[in-house]
């Protein structure tokens, strides 16, 4: 389980950006998102830090709990 603050996610429209990105990343990837503490847990077999350079690439810096 990989826990990222996300601290630009601050809407429903940042909320869907951030789980396409990671479902592109793994479409069968588990997204869990939170918005009032703009945290993410993601479950997935891909590697954090390609999950978190997608994540930069779309515009949403994050950086691991």
């Amino acid at each position: 389980m990989l826990t990222l603050k996300v601290k630009d996610m601050s809407c429903g429209h940042c909320v869907a950006t951030v789980t396409k990105t990671v479902k592109g990343l793994d479409p069968v990837a588990e997204v869990a998102t939170d918005l009032a503490s703009r945290t993410v847990r993601v479950e997935s077999g891909v590697d954090a830090a390609a999950i978190t350079a997608a994540l930069e690439e779309a515009g949403y810096p994050s950086e691991r709990v």
